[in-house]
């Protein structure tokens, strides 16, 4: 892999990981009303995805949809406005952390209905294949996900239309507070269920940025090629409470330990990224805190103007209800 595209990749992580924690410190203040389900810990999988992808290739999101939101380019000040309920957000104020939008840079949709959004990707990989579009659609989604029989029916017809339609599961082992083995029998494996539509399927570190930027960019050239679709499951792990800007330990929950917490922080995608950088003599941990402090400032600023920007008007608030 090229230096450039090394450190842009790290780059991206951390704009999103300063964003996640300054607006979930943010949060606890009871500046931010909306629910906020934050990605801390799972940067890898989004960055490494969609860093493979062309502004005209679309993303379509869960409700934990921040990192995807900013790794495909959507702005930072819309984003930031948005968790403040301000009109300048990218929903206008009116869609809070789960229903981001960026057409400009490709984030079509996102949602907090579990696979909702699945089927919409497939749909957008069919209308580029019959408008005869190199284009691709990227759908992210949970575990949980694969409780859902939507899944199954998206798959098999993304399968048989060999539609241009990445599947990305970003598995971090619980559904709410719900443990993987509790759902599926152990010994069995996500992409053993999706091999049988047979669509390709990978199983990767979700947490090593370049694995998964490596996989994405093959699925992509795939999907490009008219062999789609693919399947990548991520393996990560999130940080936080499932909505909430706390850990759950700070809150008494006992359904994982802070132990399971801290091993996974321990492959902290940024400080895997940033140690590889740094022993291969591409960025040194000296030039990285420049990186730290920038983004650390970006990222304050938004909140500010985010701060002082007008809150939707009262007399609009039935526009665009249907």
């Amino acid at each position: 892999m090229q230096k450039d595209l090394m450190i842009e990749l790290f780059k991206k992580m951390l704009l999103i990981r300063y964003a996640e924690q300054i607006l979930a410190d943010h949060y606890k203040l009871q500046e931010i009303r909306t629910p906020v389900h934050f990605g801390i810990g799972q940067e890898a999988s989004a960055v490494g995805v969609c860093a493979a992808l062309r502004q005209e290739d679309v993303i379509f999101s869960h409700h934990r949809c921040h990192n995807h939101y900013l790794a495909k380019g959507g702005d930072l000040n819309r984003f930031v406005a948005e968790l403040y309920g301000r009109e300048s957000g990218c929903s206008q104020g009116r869609g809070g952390s789960v229903h981001l939008t960026d057409s400009q840079a490709g984030v079509v949709a996102t949602s907090a209905i579990l696979g909702q959004m699945i089927p919409v990707a497939v749909g957008a990989a069919l209308s580029f294949k019959m408008d005869k579009k190199p284009n691709v659609a990227v759908t992210f989604f949970g575990d949980g996900s694969f409780d859902e029989g939507i899944v199954y029916e998206s798959l098999n017809y993304a399968a048989i239309q060999k539609l241009p339609v990445i599947f990305v599961c970003e598995n971090n082992l619980y559904s709410t507070e719900t443990k993987l083995d509790i759902r599926k029998k152990p010994g069995t494996e996500f992409v053993d269920r999706v091999k049988a539509f047979g669509i390709p399927s990978y199983k990767v570190d979700g947490n090593d940025v370049i694995a998964v930027h490596t996989v994405a960019s093959k699925a992509v050239e795939e999907c490009r090629k008219g062999n789609g679709p693919v399947f990548l499951e991520c393996d990560t792990y999130r940080w936080l409470e499932h909505v909430g800007p706390y850990f759950d330990y700070e809150l008494h929950r006992t359904y994982r330990t802070q132990e399971e917490i801290e091993q996974w922080q321990e492959r902290c995608p940024i400080a895997l990224m940033s140690k590889h950088l740094s022993e291969n003599g591409i960025v040194s941990l000296t030039e990285q805190e420049t990186y730290h402090a920038y983004y650390e400032k970006i990222v304050r600023d938004a909140v500010l103007q985010a701060q002082l920007s007008p809150w939707p008007a009262t007399e609009a608030i039935l526009n665009n209800i249907y």
